[in-house]
């Protein structure tokens, strides 16, 4: 406990439950085989994960931070406060963490299928296919999670990077929110946040990439360009098409406009799905990407929509895209640093909106 408490001595403020199990750096290194390449299960923004086995044969998920980063230090102890306080079906639960000789981890239970980036964009050899009855099924599931976060927690909970790559998928589909490095706790008496800007370019709502005001609503824009993926099959950004298909968003926003929204559902179903059911998915990715925040709708409502308990507007107006807000950002010669994350890293400061779609600002 004594190296935990070290490190909270530099974030005094950040508070974590009692619960947690604290685990020793000999422990893990043994679990995961001294850290082998052929344990590691992927690459994040702050560092690794690895699988590990327990003395007891128990498979665990290790995030290994970076033992030199200062934003590490920063990420391990705030998505330790996050993540220790809270439990629902469909965010990854903590078991314990690491802070031995200055080495940073936190321990997770191990989630079978990975994550949807890995499987759903055709980059993975897992086999797995997504029916339609199944995508449906991990939209509700992910847009559940974030309502916990957002309306039953206290305070408040805004992860400020849902993704494709966030979100982990266990034997049966079920989608699991992950990686709460960035999370912030939102006061409720607060109608926003104003704070750096975090999270992955893309999914970034407009009011928070220029002026880095945050609420909620953000997390509402990265699940309404997520749920565009999940329904379509493709990245919100494909620098190998033309360019006026290379943005998801918008291209689904000319569809919609010229009455075509079947044509961008995923090729890979061959027509086994509810037409209605997908123009409805469709309408809703396009609701929660409204360019003001007002215009969309808080997550529970999402959720409701998806399940049809709830009618979708028609009141839909052209979306925030990344485009608008890349202009804006480039007008202004906003120096832009990256980190590594799961998409390729690009280190000019003055980065083309092709580079910036997929990566990491932090």
């Amino acid at each position: 406990m004594e190296h935990l408490y070290n490190l909270l001595i530099l974030l005094p403020d950040i508070p974590i439950a009692g619960n947690i199990k604290i685990y020793s750096f000999r422990e893990l290194r043994k679990a995961t085989r001294n850290f082998c390449q052929g344990n590691k299960l992927g690459q994040g923004s702050f560092g690794c994960v690895y699988l590990g086995r327990l003395k007891k044969g128990e498979k665990v998920a290790i995030k290994v931070l970076s033992s030199e980063s200062r934003q590490g230090t920063k990420e391990f102890l705030n998505e330790l406060s996050v993540i220790s306080k809270v439990s629902h079906p469909n965010l990854v639960k903590l078991l314990g963490c690491c802070a031995d000789g200055g080495q940073k981890m936190l321990v997770y239970n191990y989630i079978e299928n990975n994550s949807l980036a890995q499987t759903l964009f055709g980059n993975s050899h897992s086999g797995i296919r997504f029916d339609w009855r199944t995508r449906v099924k991990i939209c509700i599931g992910i847009a559940e999670g974030l309502s916990y976060l957002h309306e039953e927690v206290r305070p408040p909970i805004v992860h400020r990077d849902i993704k494709s790559s966030n979100i982990l998928l266990d034997r049966d589909l079920n989608p699991k929110i992950a990686d709460f490095g960035l999370a912030k706790l939102f006061p409720g008496n607060m109608t926003h946040i104003s704070t750096r800007v975090a999270g992955t370019l893309g999914y970034l709502a407009p009011e928070y990439a220029i002026r880095g005001q945050l609420t909620k609503k953000a997390d509402v824009y990265s699940f309404g360009v997520l749920l565009l993926e999940i329904v379509s099959g493709r990245c919100h950004t494909d620098p190998r098409l033309p360019l006026e298909d290379q943005y998801l968003l918008e291209k689904v926003w000319g569809l919609y406009e010229s009455g075509n929204l079947e044509s961008i559902i995923d090729g890979t179903l061959q027509h086994h799905f509810d037409a209605e059911e997908a123009h409805r998915l469709l309408k809703i990715g396009l609701l929660c990407t409204q360019d003001t925040t007002k215009s969309r709708p808080s997550m529970s409502t999402v959720a409701k929509m998806l399940k049809c308990e709830c009618a979708v507007s028609d009141k839909i107006m052209r979306p925030g895209l990344i485009t608008d807000v890349m202009d804006l950002k480039v007008r202004a010669l906003e120096p832009v640093q990256l980190s590594p994350s799961m998409s390729p890293i690009v280190n000019d400061s003055h980065v083309s909106t092709l580079a910036l779609a997929g990566s990491t600002v932090v």
